[in-house]
């Protein structure tokens, strides 16, 4: 899998467009990232190499059909439409073709992916060290990223955000080996990872300050602990999730009054501006759009890319002078609402089918121990889709598709391998068990 020169380029433009966000090539009139470009030139290697896949015309032609007819009821433009669809038909296309060219070798592919969140979280700690040390090319990438910054902690010094364009990108995107590290960590030997890459990747985690990497970490511990049984761990993950949380909450003032003005704003419906954290009231903002679109459009949504056009009806905050509280019209600040919006029930309802349903637990049958690199591919995407879902609105950066993909193909390989197990046991032959097509 990947061998030769030509193949390896592969997985460096594989890696470039899962880990890099911060390097734009057009910023008007959108913002063209690398990993955009990488799709351009690879895709038509790969249709020459495999053809065109026809089990994704059923859903894409779907979502054409819906985004057309929106355009004609006046609900989307033919520009916001088809920026969008063919963006996530383009990226989605680009990472099923990287899953035939591993020849379906999931755990290869997540053992890359690995890789590179090691690598982004070394670069991390040279930032902070860089820092310390006040060697500012070593700190500040500004130099050859260009949508990027530094975000200074005080006396904390910074976040790391290493090469990613804010610590929340990099938080969402290096969970699901977050999951890994804290099992290689707290298990009886560690997986993937040594435990040296894995205090270097919680590490360095941590030290994002990001409160959705806090809140990646928490539900981290809530699948270990449901993937090691609710009572037989009891006492070891619980504690842990109390005393994690209660230091966050006491220690990093960002966690603390985001969780506090999300808490409130919710529940009452109320905000006051700048007493309310503004991450909270833009959240809030655009739940409330997304939900006032869906109760007039809640089969189909309003298409691909119409979210903006429903946020200039229904934001709370249009007449607000101050600026700043109308950001994120476009991707909804979380993709869950997006897809509420723009997808309806038909969109949101097939994206959360796929998660639970593919979901895969450690378990055993007949006394067999099921291998655990199934579960804990599982249990590390999960964290990385759910937190997607939750606090970032595009539905390609940072090759969220290629989660997608090898979160899938990770349940067939599985159930694959249970239906081996059965003709084993019966006496059958099993078939081919590589995950199909």
């Amino acid at each position: 899998m990947f061998e030769g020169k030509a193949n390896k380029i592969i997985v460096f433009f594989i890696y470039i467009s899962i880990f890099v966000n911060s390097i734009v090539l057009i910023k008007e009139p959108a913002e063209f990232y690398i990993g955009y470009l990488i799709f351009i030139l690879l895709l038509p290697v790969f249709i020459n190499r495999y053809g065109v896949p026809g089990n994704l015309s059923v859903v894409f032609g779907l979502l054409f059909v819906s985004g057309l007819l929106n355009i004609f009821l006046g609900y989307n433009t033919y520009a916001f439409f088809f920026k969008v669809f063919f963006g996530v038909l383009f990226s989605y296309l680009f990472y099923y073709y990287v899953v035939l060219e591993s020849k379906y070798n999931i755990e290869k592919l997540f053992q890359l992916y690995l890789k590179g969140c090691y690598i982004v979280c070394l670069i991390g700690w040279c930032q902070l060290i860089s820092f310390k040390l006040h060697f500012k090319p070593g700190y500040d990438f500004g130099w050859i990223l260009n949508k990027w910054g530094v975000y200074d902690r005080g006396d904390f010094g910074i976040c790391i955000n290493s090469i990613f364009g804010e610590p929340t990108y990099f938080g969402a995107t290096v969970s699901a080996g977050m999951f890994v590290a804290l099992y290689s960590l707290v298990g009886r030997k560690p997986y993937y990872l040594t435990r040296f890459q894995s205090a270097v990747i919680i590490g360095a985690y941590l030290l994002s300050y990001s409160g959705l990497a806090y809140a990646a970490f928490f539900l981290a511990i809530i699948f270990l602990f449901i993937n090691f049984g609710l009572i037989r761990y009891v006492l070891v993950f619980v504690p842990v999730l109390i005393v994690s949380f209660y230091f966050m909450y006491k220690n990093v003032t960002d966690f603390r009054e985001r969780y506090d003005s999300t808490i409130s704003i919710f529940s009452t419906g109320k905000y006051q501006i700048g007493q309310t954290h503004g991450s909270s009231i833009i959240l809030y903002n655009n739940y409330r759009v997304a939900m006032e679109n869906f109760s007039r459009n809640w089969l189909l949504g309003t298409g691909l890319g119409s979210h903006s056009i429903a946020f200039d009806k229904y934001s709370l905050m249009k007449n607000e002078k101050i600026s700043g509280f109308n950001q994120n019209g476009a991707d909804a600040s979380s993709m869950l609402l997006r897809l509420i919006s723009e997808t309806g029930i038909l969109g949101t309802g097939f994206m959360l089918f796929l998660t639970f349903r593919c979901f895969v637990i450690r378990s055993k049958i007949a006394n067999v121990q099921i291998p655990d690199h199934y579960w804990l591919i599982s249990g590390s995407i999960i964290v990385i889709i759910l937190v997607n879902l939750f606090r970032q609105g595009n539905y390609f950066l940072n090759g969220f598709p290629f989660f997608i993909w090898i979160y899938y193909y990770n349940y067939i390989a599985y159930k694959n391998f249970i239906t081996s197990l059965s003709d084993k046991k019966t006496g059958l032959v099993s078939p081919d068990i590589a995950p199909t097509k």
